[in-house]
């Protein structure tokens, strides 16, 4: 390299910034993924015995997919060539892939395609990968921050080999950030910093697992700051962050793990648990009217008639938050969240559509009865239809002592909790009279 295009690489080299100095050049310093990339993990294994093929890298931001594609590369002495979905068709693909069998041919030399947003490629683009790796002519990294089992094609995640990267770990993080501070030649260190360990902790925590973030956050206060030495402090990396940005896709994964977290805890009766998920999703922009549906039908799903408020509640909820908008109908729903939480649960009604709509597909049609067919047209009463009725308000107790349905069923069993119990009760009285009614009635025999 001649003097004049070492300098044209320096002048690039310091134009970058932090983050994308202070990648890793070895895997030893990558932080984080020891789930599949630690000793005797499966990726590790995979790099040791020279066996990649394809791969899809699935997370958040700043996890280190693009870095662990370049060091795999290295680490595998394949030719890196990356291409980004949003901005590359299948004219540049097929010369990629092209470009790859020729140096497989003529060097022995393969080539590793880094795709990024790799769920932005249509299905021909997609489909256009398969015939290279399945002969081997590339190793395919795909990375995504979409879930690759619904964003990418069957036939494309069949053939690879898929590996979640998780949010780093604050002590990774903080780990990241020493040793850009310390690193003269691509991090901070010829600067004299003096980095406080609340603010790096701080860092860490707001960063939420991205390396990238805190990198940027830590960049922006150094350079900012005018004095020598530079004290890097927690009120400076807070204002270095100002307002912390909240990873949330409300069409992806984050909509569909946080709404189920949010029941979840709300079915498990854990008030602050649902109070975070709820304030989670809101911080990440989720529609309220969402929120209000999946908590009406929380209410019947998971309290039912164990508390037969709860639905009355989170319908209100729903009215309220039409009426209010946000922010302040934010109170509606905590209030909701907190109420249903706290309430005693059953899933007795649930359970009893579920089997009653199961009979009424799998098992023989019930007819309706004689007596409780309609009998107010003409001719009806020529058919006997609502002979024998007998008018349950006219009966002791209300409860009149005949067959409703001419088969011997019991769908709704009440648990012992809240006001269900009292209902269980009731409903074993109920029973009892209209037991002695069934074994009266004249109706058909049960259906196989």
């Amino acid at each position: 390299m001649s003097l004049f295009e070492a300098a044209e690489a320096e002048n690039r080299r310091t134009a970058q910034p932090l983050a994308a100095r202070m990648r890793p050049r070895t895997l030893a310093e990558f932080a984080g993924q020891q789930h599949f990339l630690g000793e005797g993990k499966l990726l590790r294994r995979l790099i040791k015995a020279d066996r990649l093929t394809a791969l899809l890298f699935y997370g958040p931001p700043g996890t280190g997919k693009t870095t662990l594609a370049h060091l795999l590369a290295r680490e595998t002495r394949a030719r890196f060539r990356q291409l980004n979905a949003v901005t590359s068709g299948v004219k540049e693909l097929r010369a990629v892939l092209d470009e790859a069998r020729d140096a497989l041919s003529a060097e022995a030399t393969r080539t590793l395609l880094f795709i990024d947003e790799i769920h932005r490629f249509n299905k021909a683009q997609q489909d256009a990968l398969l015939p290279d790796v399945e002969e081997g002519a590339v190793i395919l990294v795909g990375a995504t921050t979409a879930n690759p089992f619904f964003a990418v094609n069957d036939a494309l995640v069949s053939r690879s080999r898929v590996f979640e990267f998780q949010p780093l770990g604050v002590d990774d993080v903080k780990q990241v950030l020493r040793r850009a501070i310390a690193d003269k030649q691509n991090g901070l260190g010829r600067l004299p910093i003096e980095a406080d360990d609340d603010a790096l902790e701080f860092l860490a925590q707001v960063s939420d697992g991205d390396a990238r973030q805190a990198l940027s956050a830590l960049e922006i206060g150094v350079l900012s700051s005018d004095e020598r030495p530079i004290r890097f402090t927690r009120d400076l990396a807070a204002e270095s962050v100002q307002r912390k940005a909240i990873q949330y896709d409300a069409n992806g994964d984050s909509h569909y793990d946080s709404i189920s977290a949010l029941i979840k805890s709300i079915r498990g009766s854990d008030p602050d648990a649902g109070m975070y998920w709820l304030a989670r999703m809101l911080e990440g922009g989720e529609d309220v009217r969402f929120l209000c549906r999946r908590l009406v039908i929380l209410a019947s799903e998971d309290v039912g008639n164990a508390d037969p408020q709860a639905l009355a509640i989170a319908v209100a909820t729903m009215q309220a938050c039409e009426f209010v908008g946000l922010p302040e109908c934010q109170l509606s729903l905590a209030q909701c969240v907190a109420y249903l939480a706290c309430a005693p649960k059953s899933n007795a009604a649930t359970i009893a559509i579920g089997e009653a709509r199961g009979d009424v597909r799998e098992g023989r049609l019930v007819p309706v009865p004689t007596h409780l067919r309609d009998g107010h047209y003409a001719g009806a009463k020529r058919l006997g239809h609502g002979a024998g009725y007998e008018y349950a308000h006219d009966a002791p107790g209300g409860v009149a002592a005949q067959d409703y349905l001419g088969v011997e069923r019991e769908y709704y069993r009440p648990v012992d909790r809240g006001f269900e119990a009292e209902l269980a009760v009731r409903l074993e009285s109920i029973r009892s009279t209209l037991r002695q009614a069934r074994k009266s009635s004249q109706s058909p025999s049960p259906p196989e």
